[in-house]
């Protein structure tokens, strides 16, 4: 029973204000925020904060050659490659919903946009359809509806 009341005054909030709880063991951050500090900066974090004399000794044999490797890779250029965000041009797996991935095979709903979509994500507001619905309704209405004109009279 103490040990409780003890770990409830030990638990404080996230220093990133995410909501949940942090630990002193991971520097007062939950689990998910340490998790992406960590995966963000793990050569910063070992370079800064060796933790024993061996691991300092290991961390500068490796800083060295990396250094002579960026050196040779400045001298050439690289090809850049752009990937853009081609989602919606074009679908990869037609049988799999664009929104939430799930599987839909025989099920799945085309839209007007093109692209394939589950039962819930098949309206357009609910997948951000950017087809214009309305220049197609005006189109429509201007074939099925001709102008009908009747012919002038002269004036006698």
């Amino acid at each position: 029973m103490a040990e409780e009341q003890h770990r409830c005054q030990e638990q404080r909030l996230c220093v990133n204000n995410c909501g949940f709880y942090g630990s002193p063991a991971t520097e007062n951050l939950c689990s998910k925020c340490y998790r992406d500090l960590h995966q963000s900066q793990p050569l910063n974090h070992q370079l800064l904060n060796p933790s024993s004399s061996s691991s300092a000794a290991s961390v500068s044999s490796f800083s060295s050659p990396a250094v002579d490797v960026l050196k040779v890779n400045t001298n050439q250029k690289a090809p850049v490659v752009v990937v853009g965000d081609d989602k919606k041009d074009e679908q990869q797996q037609p049988n799999r919903c664009l929104t939430c991935r799930r599987r839909v095979g025989l099920t799945g709903f085309k839209c007007r946009c093109g692209m394939v979509f589950c039962g819930t994500h098949r309206y357009p507001e609910q997948h951000d359809c950017e087809f214009d619905f309305k220049s197609l309704g005006k189109q429509q209405i201007a074939k099925a509806n001709p102008v009908v004109k009747g012919e002038k009279l002269q004036k006698i």
